[in-house]
């Protein structure tokens, strides 16, 4: 089967599912009732050309995500949140950007997850390393030592935020987006059995995105010969877009390649999905369920691919 094209994200007791432009985030209220909500995503690049380009759209896309995540998430969460009236701040915001406070909160919330992200998982583990170059000379190893401990940052944090209650149901819910997709694209009926039985790890998931940005990084970084800490520091910096480029082009191919060169680079991102997805229930298939279908047509995409396998 042919990749199917969706892909999405687990929220708060829900679900968000992506197809082209339309999303859906699915959610189990309080009552036991599941809400869809139905919404159209344009990207922050308006040009369809850029949007296209290699290395280029793999940047795009991942800020595309951070934003739609962020926006789906915080409407799964609004279901869970106690009442409050808005606050003397909430209004002054809200005056001062003329309506579009969130907007502006949601956007400002990104740019400090990413800052934050690139400080954890790119530049601590360099400075990390640094204490290591009285010892070790050879710039290809300490770049490959960078890259175990940025691993290893990486591993520790997934580990620890496991342990909250909350997020291993997130992480339940994750594993419920996966075998959703899986039993699209091996030719399931989208029904709570097949789905159940169906796989919870996906070569396409933003983990094994995380994990092979990890390895492009150790190759590009094995490149920087300066000597000055401060140029070390600028140069990663510069080369993340980069690298977020060539870790998108890589993750595509394998959601639609089965070479063993695929296999290979995938191997490490379905370990460590292992610990970001969970067997989900019944009932959290049925949120899953729910989000594909509001926004992606399964039955005639079974259909057309038995079609076309047949000729």
């Amino acid at each position: 089967m042919k990749p199917s094209g969706i892909g999405g994200q687990a929220v708060i007791e829900g679900i968000m599912m992506k197809n082209k432009d339309m999303y859906s985030v699915a959610v189990r209220k309080p009552d036991g009732e599941i809400e869809v909500n139905l919404g159209t995503y344009r990207s922050i690049v308006k040009n369809k050309m850029l949007r296209e380009t290699p290395l280029i759209r793999g940047v795009v896309n991942f800020i595309d995500s951070m934003i739609l995540g962020m926006r789906t998430l915080t409407f799964s969460a609004s279901f869970y949140e106690e009442e409050e009236e808005p606050t003397k701040a909430d209004e002054m915001l809200d005056k001062l950007f003329k309506g579009n406070a969130e907007k502006v909160v949601t956007g400002l919330t990104v740019a400090f997850s990413v800052v934050m992200a690139v400080g954890i998982f790119m530049i601590l583990p360099y400075l990390l390393t640094t204490f290591l170059t009285n010892y070790v000379t050879d710039n290809t190893v300490l770049a490959i030592i960078e890259g175990v401990v940025r691993v290893g940052i990486f591993v520790l944090y997934v580990l620890l935020i496991s342990r909250m209650k909350d997020i291993q149901r997130v992480f339940m819910y994750h594993g419920a987006e996966h075998k959703c997709i899986n039993c699209i694209e091996n030719g399931l009926e989208l029904n709570v059995e097949n789905v159940l039985k169906s796989s919870k790890h996906h070569k396409r998931c933003g983990t094994s995105f995380m994990f092979i940005v990890m390895v492009v990084s150790i190759i590009f970084f094995i490149f920087i010969r300066v000597t000055s800490p401060v140029l070390r520091v600028v140069i990663r910096l510069l080369l993340i877009p980069v690298i977020a480029g060539v870790s998108y082009e890589l993750i595509k191919l394998a959601g639609r390649s089965e070479s063993k060169f695929v296999q290979i680079i995938s191997y490490p991102g379905m370990l460590m999905q292992r610990l970001t997805t969970k067997e989900p229930d019944a009932e959290m298939v049925e949120v899953a369920i729910a989000a594909v279908e509001a926004v992606f047509d399964w039955d005639t995409f079974i259909h057309e691919e038995l079609e076309e396998v047949e000729v």
